[in-house]
């Protein structure tokens, strides 16, 4: 079973690019971050074309999560679970997406950027985190294999980033994001890329300025976190980097996990 999460930032701009990538490499299950699209204008259709059945969770311009479910593959759903993440009823910003597929509980997450710091972007940010913690702990107890993933807006580690001091004011940074991350780790949830790269210096993002993309000036904010049932059956987990060199590309990069049946 392969389950991968990529921030396609903005499904519209980017369809004709991410359909090519669902087809190269046929995920079981895709999480999709950024679609930046309202619910009615999110193109199921060219999915189901391709075989993949989708849910989504869309936002007019902003934000938007989606999971889809490759059909060929034979697996069931994906079946929601839960749309937005519980503890503040105010918080209507589309981030959230949980789902059922193929025996597994799949979490779809766009976490708050928290720039500028400090200020209510960065104390949202880090209030996120502790309701994701708080949803994360119930799915835990529940006992339930579970994949949590998507853009994450943390820099885990300094090796995670090509240079520390380009990033050190940034919220993506900061040790209160680092420290909340750290705590998700602590509850018992793997690091998918860092168990099997635990040296760093895998990258899932390339900004758009400065040629970052040229220069190799990446980070990794895209994280895969697994609970114990599939932590044992991670057999592989891997970034493809080469779709963030194709025309039009996203920013950032698909990462992906194998998990032995």
């Amino acid at each position: 079973m392969k389950i991968a999460t990529f921030n396609i930032n903005g499904i519209k701009a980017r369809l004709p690019r991410l359909k090519e990538w669902l087809e190269e490499t046929r995920p079981s299950v895709a999480c999709l971050q950024e679609i930046k699209c309202m619910d009615e204008n999110f193109p199921a259709h060219e999915f189901e074309a391709i075989g993949y059945r989708a849910i989504w969770h869309g936002q007019k311009s902003f934000n938007g999560v989606a999971i889809l479910v490759d059909e060929k593959a034979g697996l069931s759903g994906p079946i929601e679970v839960l749309r937005g993440l519980p503890g503040d009823n105010e918080d209507e910003q589309a981030r959230y997406l949980e789902a059922d597929a193929g025996g597994v509980r799949i979490v779809c997450i766009y976490l708050p950027n928290g720039n500028p710091q400090p200020g209510p972007k960065f104390d949202y940010k880090l209030a996120w985190m502790e309701r994701l913690r708080t949803r994360m702990n119930e799915i835990w107890q529940s006992e339930t294999p579970c994949a949590v993933l998507g853009d994450f807006n943390v820099i885990p580690h300094d090796d995670d980033v090509w240079a520390v001091k380009a990033m050190e004011e940034d919220a993506l940074m900061q040790p209160e994001s680092r420290d909340a991350y750290a705590r998700l780790l602590g509850d018992g949830w793997t690091d998918a890329m860092r168990t099997l790269n635990p040296r760093g210096g895998v990258w899932t993002y390339w900004d758009y300025q400065a040629g970052a993309w040229q220069r190799d000036h990446g980070f990794r904010i895209d994280h895969i976190l697994l609970t114990p049932e599939l932590a044992d059956r991670l057999e592989a987990v891997g970034v493809d980097r080469t779709h963030r060199g194709r025309e039009k590309a996203s920013d950032h990069a698909p990462v992906w996990v194998r998990l032995r049946d």
